[in-house]
């Protein structure tokens, strides 16, 4: 029996999916990543935005032809959405034979089984429940891996629904975090992405503190990573310990996700984000101060309800004055459930994409300005394939998050490179936002 997994939406899902495999795999089922040629499909959908739901149910319609062809035996519906939509999903997708929410994954075999006996089972368990020590099969990547040090969320912004979807935050023991980045490290993960909803907030449940401080150094300390970055980072709680483990540990890389949303006061006010626009360009000020050669990530919300002109171009103005290197906009999405979503004063559409497209172009131009900068610069790139269109090898550098940021793209003899190797690399070229490059000999003038 041939169980097929499908995974959408963030790293946590991602996670997630990566258990689930185990436990399948554990109790004698085949696995597979996709569902082509299996009995079983599994899709493990993101409920965050509406997108994602359309992205999830197209997905699941697809896979209700191949079944209407005999292709497929059975199809389990896994994840957020239908965490979210539990009490919708089932009458939204009567071709799904079960359905397990945010909690429960380590059920998955017996779910599969119960599906397998045309039982329809459904599994939605307390989203506040601690988070389960489960093994997983990591599938990005044989270079890096996610690595959730929580789960949840406490900051009930007004337009997020993950605190209703995922729970309340709870941190997972440092201990297990440790013997789990061990295994990645022996398993040749070379760069490990500490991840969660907030890893800002982590230890404050289990040890009366915000430990993150502590816990990175023991991270750093084991033997064979190589980089270790850092999603998400909440503002207000980004401490000058902390800032100081980040600077001075050389593992960790001067890249940081740290999602701001807005710059307006009055916006602030509105989504339910602790700290002042002032407080957030102080904090941008000082990390660049500290931390020589950051590279700043954010997320930023367009259209969010009473966004005036002047907010927009109050956004604009800070993002041009900042310059910061990766950012991710978004329109704002009235999610059923969210405060903001029955707020008054929502913004037109058509309002809503100007304005994401216009801080886009914005952007591009800093991205295209930061790539002018690097050129002439040596940066460490950890090679992921070649590619034969381009006939480059190609790889990231600290300033590259994966599948959200940028490639470096550079020449080097056949079979003299190897992916999941570091490598100087000396940057002589950019193209659409990325960097093209050389192997660099240290003998070399840079």
């Amino acid at each position: 029996m041939k169980v097929g997994f499908i995974s959408l939406g963030c790293a946590k899902n991602q996670v997630n999916c990566e258990q689930m495999i185990w436990k399948t795999y554990e109790a004698g089922y085949e696995v597979a990543l996709g569902a082509e040629d299996c009995d079983v499909a599994v899709v493990n959908t993101c409920g965050f935005l509406q997108e994602a739901r359309e992205e999830a149910l197209a997905e699941i319609d697809a896979l209700a032809q191949a079944k209407a062809q005999g292709k497929l035996q059975k199809i389990l519906v896994t994840g957020c959405m239908a965490q979210w939509w539990k009490d919708e999903i089932q009458a939204r997708c009567p071709q799904a034979d079960g359905f397990v929410g945010v909690s429960g994954y380590e059920d998955i075999a017996q779910v599969i089984a119960q599906a397998l006996e045309d039982q329809h089972p459904a599994h939605f368990g307390d989203i506040d429940a601690p988070v389960p020590e489960t093994d997983r099969v990591v599938c990005t990547s044989d270079y890096w891996a996610w690595l959730r040090i929580a789960e949840g969320c406490d900051n009930r912004c007004a337009y997020c629904i993950i605190p209703f979807i995922r729970g309340k935050f709870r941190s997972r023991p440092e201990e297990a975090i440790l013997a789990e980045a061990q295994d990645l490290a022996q398993a040749g993960m070379q760069e490990l992405i500490v991840v969660a909803q907030d890893i800002t907030r982590y230890g404050l449940d289990l040890y009366g503190a915000r430990t993150l401080a502590k816990l990175l150094p023991k991270l750093c300390a084991i033997e064979g990573i190589h980089w270790v970055r850092l999603h998400y980072l909440y503002p207000d709680e980004i401490t000058d310990e902390l800032i100081d483990v980040i600077a001075n540990e050389p593992k960790i890389v001067k890249y940081l996700d740290i999602p701001i949303q807005h710059i307006s006061d009055h916006l602030l006010k509105s989504m339910h984000r602790r700290g002042t626009g002032e407080e957030i360009r102080a904090l941008f000020r000082k990390l660049r101060e500290r931390i020589p050669g950051l590279v700043l990530r954010t997320s930023l919300i367009a259209g969010f309800p009473g966004e005036t002109e002047e907010d927009f171009e109050e956004l604009c103005t800070f993002l041009r004055e900042f310059r910061i290197q990766r950012a991710g906009v978004f329109p704002f999405s009235p999610e059923e459930g969210s405060a903001a979503a029955t707020y008054p004063d929502q913004v037109d559409e058509d309002v809503k994409r100007r304005r994401v497209e216009l801080i886009t172009e914005l952007q591009m131009a800093v991205v295209d300005d930061w790539c002018e900068s690097m050129m002439g610069q040596v940066v460490e790139v950890l090679c992921e394939g070649y590619d034969d269109e381009t006939e480059l090898y190609y790889g990231r550098s600290y300033a590259d998050s994966p599948g959200i940021d940028g490639l470096v793209h550079f020449e080097g003899e056949e079979g003299g490179v190897r992916p999941g190797a570091f490598y100087q690399v000396k940057i002589t070229s950019n193209y659409d936002g990325e960097l093209i490059g050389i192997l660099y000999e240290e003998d070399e003038e840079p």
